[in-house]
């Protein structure tokens, strides 16, 4: 039976994957917890709002904070992974008052190198120009997961490929122009003053270990938990240690 006092659990998706990437994790964590998995804008099933605006992470943020109003619920507990992690940190920034603590999986607080900000830049250029299809779930799958995932888990290699091959183009050219321009977070973590659980796949070669340790040191008395055999998503090649990751430490604090 769920336990009704504590504050619900919403669940950012990675880049460039929907919310399709927690179904593994959603339902048990269900049973405990409500869950919430939002589409990001421009990705999934969620429409690419038409703007003006130079792509960035606080109109994502935005989107969250209006969906929390649209479910009335003034406080829950804020998680993601990859880019949902820089997604949550970029609410936490928008409206500390709306995160009751925050549960980072495979995600950094720094910001793009010059070359990671121009590899972002270079997808957007190749998405708009050729779209998703033949290319982009190539050119992530070897960083996304591990290796050990890759050669002995077609199942999650399928469903990983799948849930990229399927995304709007315009929805890919957004986000990765967005990611480029996010700030450093470190200095917002560590005057957060929330309860954090950092999760972090021991093999993750994109957000490795030393990444989550920084965000551990940022924030007083995060939960650091690492898991093995895992890459960079977790909810995919791990799903029951993020579960348990996520309902142990969940804690009384976050009651109502």
């Amino acid at each position: 039976m769920a336990r009704m006092t504590e504050l619900p659990l919403v669940l950012l998706h990675a880049f460039p994957l929907d919310a399709r990437m927690w179904n593994a994790v959603r339902e048990p964590l269900a049973s405990h917890l409500r869950v919430i998995t939002p589409d990001q804008r421009g990705l999934g099933r969620s429409p690419l709002p038409e703007s003006d605006r130079e792509p960035s992470l606080e109109d994502a943020a935005r989107d969250v904070l209006a969906l929390l109003d649209r479910l009335e619920l003034d406080r829950v507990v804020l998680g993601g992974c990859s880019m949902g992690g820089y997604l949550a940190m970029a609410v936490l920034r928008l409206a500390p008052e709306r995160v009751g603590g925050l549960v980072l999986i495979d995600t950094k607080a720094t910001p793009d190198t010059p070359e990671a900000a121009q590899s972002r830049l270079d997808v957007a250029k190749r998405v708009d120009d050729e779209g998703v299809h033949g290319w982009l779930a190539d050119a992530n799958l070897p960083n996304l997961l591990a290796d050990s995932t890759r050669e002995e888990r077609p199942d999650v290699v399928g469903n990983v490929r799948e849930i990229i091959e399927s995304q709007p183009p315009a929805g890919i050219s957004w986000t990765a122009l967005a990611l480029r321009t996010r700030p450093d977070s470190l200095d917002l973590l560590r005057e957060s003053g929330v309860p954090a659980l950092v999760v972090v796949g021991e093999e993750d070669p994109i957000t490795p270990l030393a990444a989550a340790n920084e965000m551990v040191e940022a924030l007083d008395g995060a939960t650091l938990v690492v898991l093995p055999g895992a890459g960079h998503l977790t909810p995919l090649e791990d799903p029951a240690g993020v579960v348990e990751a996520i309902l142990s430490w969940y804690p009384a604090t976050h009651e109502k």
